[in-house]
């Protein structure tokens, strides 16, 4: 069964916390976006190399290897966009459909154990490009194409809810963990 896209705007998580992960994006303070990057990643290993990792457990929810490889291309595209941000002035992102890179890409068919190793690779590089910021950087602009504005601190927050919630799709577990 195909998976049903996603066209919700999720910029609210920015106004208030979200009432299924958790996770109250206004509670981080910045200087935490890197670490928070490289944990998620981290909290990623264990369903990606469990068993059932290529499993959907219901018909139109992805598997956890699925939502692995979203949330690998997720931390590559903000990368790129947050690479944007600190070198262009107020640019304009790109679109990007998740939907159709997740079906041609067919993330149901890569390695778990691949799409674990790239998640933190990925992880890593971000968090790395995240901890440089400094200063007036924070308050850098950028734009989606549907007109939503960021700063470089704002998108930084938007970020770290999306792997969060993906975890949470897959574990059940609720921020903060523990």
């Amino acid at each position: 069964m195909a998976i049903i896209p996603d066209t919700k705007d999720w910029t609210w998580v920015l106004r208030r916390p979200c009432p299924e992960c958790g996770l109250d994006t206004s509670s981080v303070a910045r200087a935490d976006i890197p670490a928070m990057i490289r944990a998620n990643a981290a909290a990623w290993q264990e369903p990606l190399a469990a068993p059932d990792a290529t499993r959907r457990p219901l018909p139109g929810k992805w598997s956890p290897l699925e939502y692995g490889g979203h949330v690998r291309d997720v931390f590559r595209l903000y990368h790129y966009r947050l690479g944007l941000m600190l070198t262009e002035d107020d640019p304009i992102y790109p679109n990007w459909d998740q939907d159709e890179t997740a079906v041609a890409d067919r993330y149901g068919e890569q390695d778990p154990a691949e799409v674990a190793r790239q998640l933190r690779a990925a992880a890593d590089t971000l968090a790395g490009r995240f901890a440089a910021v400094s200063g007036d950087q924070w308050r850098r602009p950028g734009r989606r194409s549907d007109g939503v504005v960021f700063t470089v601190e704002s998108f930084g927050r938007y970020l770290i809810h999306d792997p969060i919630h993906h975890l949470y799709d897959v574990t059940g577990v609720r921020y903060p963990a523990g």
